[in-house]
Formats: structure tokens, C-alpha cells, sequence
């Protein structure tokens, strides 16, 4: 089946690779002439674990290509799927739809023949009707159906998710254009993972639900992990003890900074918009959004505490400035509340992730970048683990410990135990929900 994959971004590009991986011939389309070059050379845009080389496997079979004339890569495509970006639209929380429909346009007037036109990116309710909207008033001549088919993917899993999904979900309104997706994921219906068929409107609400949903679930834990601080609760094992409940499960109930990345701060600004349009306010996940900035803000005062209530003149190590590992992705990260505080503090701040500094150069100015983190370290007064790399799982803490001029952390991830820090040589150590200890005073 040929299909054309608009939109080379994080969905976009993960979704086209892994369709020509099962077999499609695929042509992926970006309007920058420069990210086209760059993929044609086979490097990738984003770091993603193993798409470099799915990538390069699928073009070197000849079912993969990339273009910038989407006229030619619609042209016999049976399914044209819109992966461009809905950024938050400035000034009320909703989704910006101004890409989608430019898209919905173009394919309009590139089409010739029936072709099923599917929304991969996460649009509110009602959506996926504009769209046909869109390309009735351009093209009244042609036969074409309109599908929803929202992802669910996770930066940093994202192959293995799209691979082995939970569930895929498709919203469509014709026998004919349900076909046309039963065969695009048949290497995944055989292999017997849950396809659901729905209708446009609920396939819409399912991506948002679904990942508000998400995003009370880190924040309920956090908000524990508050609470667990003032009553003297370890929030691991409350967590833990949550997690073995079956009808709660463990997943996302590890306390942290607070929720990032490119979905759920987007998605539950969306939600929150489409209660209010229809007079229902979503007053759970309007709360989680409120909640979360505040967790964020409670990260600062941890580590004021830590650094005697003032940030001037010290020196910080910042290890990890991604919203998680595994991705380059620094979309509403906790580092880009707390790292400016520092900043703006009076801090001296070095920053180590493996993968951030690229983004992170223009969106952490005043920082100092350092690839090691015991170099990040050195003479440092303090130094947080704001994101949980690998790198920074097993780190020699006694090394660290003697680099620094006062050997203070702000374990942020909850890596280690206070049990830990002491014996190698902390004086301070704090986490998220969990008792620390401060300098004992003379």
C-alpha cells in the first residue's frame, strides 16, 4: 500500500518509518527543503533510541523516501496521513489547528483519486469533521473518506509502542475507509494487538482523555509526596503500596518535578478548552494543570532550603535538563522553570544531559554546559538530578561528593536513599516525598 506521511516531526517521522517497516511503501513529506536533505542523508532529526537505524534499513529496501513536493506523494496514495504540529494557541489554551487544515488544503488539491485522509495528530473533538469540511469546499469532485487514528507513543519507546501497541485506536465512518486502515495495521491486527474501531468523535476524545487521565495520575502522586514530607511517609513505599492494587496499577505513580514533554502540558490545556467551548469545565484536569506548575515551584523552594535560602554567588550541577530520558526533548521540562530560577538567583549553573544541550543552549541562556558530570560537578555547592538518565543512576557518589566545595543534593528523581548520600559524604541531601537530612549544626 503507498502511503504519504505529511509532517517529518517526532509522530510523523516515528509513524512513516514504522509503516514501511511493515511492508508500506511510504514517502514522507516536510515543507523544510533543509530537514529533507537531512534525512535523505540518513541523519535524523530527533533523537529517538533505534530509529536511526530502522531509517536507514527501510530506505536501503526502497519503501521509504522523503520529499518536499507532497503533490507527488499523495498522487496514488491510498492513505494520507496529517502529522503536523497543534501547538497550544496563544492566549486560550486550544489546540492551533492552523497546520492541520493548510494540510487538509494541500491534499485536497494534490488528490486525484479515493484516498482515506487520516489525522495522526491530536486534535480536539470535532476535528476530524473540519477536515472533511476543508476538502469538500476545495474539492467537491473527489471521493475520499476523512479517519482519526491518534497515537500513542512515548518519546524514548516510541518504535517498541508503535510496534507492540497497547491498542491502536481508529475512528472512522465508512466500511470502505475502515478497510483501508484494517489493512494498513493488518501485521499488527495478526499479530493479534486490540484494534479499536470507533467513531470520529470518540476516537478525538480518546487521545485526551486518555493522557489527562495520565497527567492526574503523576500529579495525585505528587501531591502525596507533599504530604508524605509533613507527616513523615516515605511516598516509594506508598507508592508501591498504591501500585500492587490492580485496579490502580504502578505506573506513573513515581513522584517527581512535575509533567513535561510534548503531550500531556498541551493536551490537558486542550482538554480544559474543550469543557469550557461546551459549557462542561473539566474541573479535575483544569486542577492538575494548576497543580503541576506548583509542583514545579515547590522544586525551587527545596532547593533554597538546600543552599541556606539564597542562590547568589553558588555554584549548581543540573544533571539531565530533558522533561524525561531517552529523547532530546525539552518541551515544558521542569528544567525550564527551575534552571531560570538559578539563574536568576544569582547561580552559577552547569548543566550535563546526554542528549539536551542541543535544545537546551537556546533555551537555558547563562548556563555553562559540561558533558561529564563530575565536571559539572566540581567545587559545586550543589547538584540536582532533575532527570533520571542512566548516566546518572550509578553514579560514584563518593567521587562527587569529594569534588564539590559543600557536597549538597536535590535528588529530584528519587535515585538514591538519604542512606546513600550520607555515607558518601553528603552533607545535605533532599528528594521528592521522602525524609532527607540537612547539616548538622554545630
Amino acid at each position: 500500500m503507498k502511503i504519504a506521511m505529511i509532517g517529518t516531526g517526532y509522530v510523523g517521522l516515528v509513524s512513516g518509518v514504522c509503516f514501511s517497516d511493515f511492508g508500506h511503501d511510504v514517502i514522507c513529506v516536510d515543507r523544510d527543503p533543509n530537514k529533507i536533505e537531512m534525512l535523505e542523508r540518513g541523519e535524523v532529526p530527533i533523537f529517538e533510541p533505534g530509529l536511526d537505524l530502522l531509517m536507514a534499513k527501510n530506505v536501503a529496501s526502497g519503501r521509504l523516501s522523503f520529499t518536499t513536493d507532497l503533490k507527488a506523494a499523495v498522487d496514488g496514495a491510498e492513505a494520507v496521513f496529517i502529522a503536523v504540529g497543534t501547538p497550544t494557541r496563544r492566549g486560550d489554551g486550544h489546540a492551533d489547528l492552523t497546520f492541520v487544515m493548510a494540510a487538509a488544503e494541500e491534499i485536497a488539491k494534490a488528490a486525484s483519486d479515493y484516498l482515506v485522509i487520516v489525522t495522526k495528530s491530536t486534535v480536539p473533538v470535532g476535528t476530524n469533521r473540519q477536515v472533511k469540511q476543508v476538502i469538500k469546499k476545495v474539492r467537491p469532485d473527489l471521493e475520499f473518506d476523512v479517519a482519526s487514528n491518534p497515537e500513542f507513543l512515548r518519546e524514548g519507546a516510541a518504535i517498541d509502542d508503535f510496534m507492540k501497541p497497547d491498542r491502536v485506536v481508529v475512528g472512522v465512518q465508512t466500511e470502505r475507509a475502515a478497510q483501508v486502515m484494517a489493512d494498513i495495521y493488518r501485521p499488527l491486527y495478526l499479530r493479534d494487538f486490540p484494534i479499536l474501531t470507533t467513531d470520529l468523535e470518540s476516537a478525538e476524545m480518546i487521545k485526551y482523555a486518555a493522557n489527562a487521565f495520565l497527567a492526574a495520575k503523576i500529579t495525585f502522586i505528587n501531591e502525596i509526596a507533599g504530604l508524605c514530607e509533613r507527616t513523615g511517609a516515605d511516598v516509594k513505599q506508598v507508592s508501591h503500596g498504591m501500585g500492587l492494587d490492580g485496579r490502580i496499577g504502578n505506573k506513573f505513580l513515581h513522584a517527581g518535578p512535575g509533567y513535561g514533554g510534548s503531550c500531556f502540558p498541551k493536551d490537558t490545556k486542550a482538554l480544559a478548552r474543550i469543557g469550557q467551548e461546551h459549557g462542561l469545565p473539566m474541573q479535575i484536569t483544569e486542577k492538575v494543570i494548576t497543580v503541576n506548575e506548583e509542583v514545579k515551584r515547590r522544586m525551587i523552594d527545596k532547593l533554597l532550603d538546600l543552599l541556606d535560602g539564597s542562590f547568589n554567588g553558588k555554584t549548581v550541577a543540573v544533571l539531565g535538563v530533558t522533561f524525561k530520558p531517552n529523547t532530546d526533548d525539552m518541551r515544558d521540562a521542569p528544567s525550564l522553570t527551575i534552571v531560570p530560577a538559578l539563574v536568576g538567583g544569582g547561580a552559577k549553573v552547569r548543566c550535563c544531559d546526554p542528549q539536551g544541550q542541543r535544545e537546551g543552549e537556546a533555551l537555558l541562556p547563562g548556563v555553562i554546559w559540561q558533558a561529564d558530570p563530575y565536571k559539572a560537578a566540581n567545587n559545586a555547592d550543589l547538584v540536582v538530578i532533575l532527570t533520571e538518565w542512566n548516566e546518572f543512576r550509578a553514579l560514584d557518589l563518593k567521587r562527587m561528593a569529594r569534588k564539590m566545595a559543600n557536597p549538597r543534593m536535590a535528588d529530584l528523581r528519587n535515585v538514591y536513599s538519604p542512606r546513600d548520600a550520607r555515607r558518601a559524604g553528603f552533607v545535605a541531601y533532599d528528594s521528592v516525598g521522602r525524609a532527607g537530612f540537612m547539616p548538622e549544626v554545630e
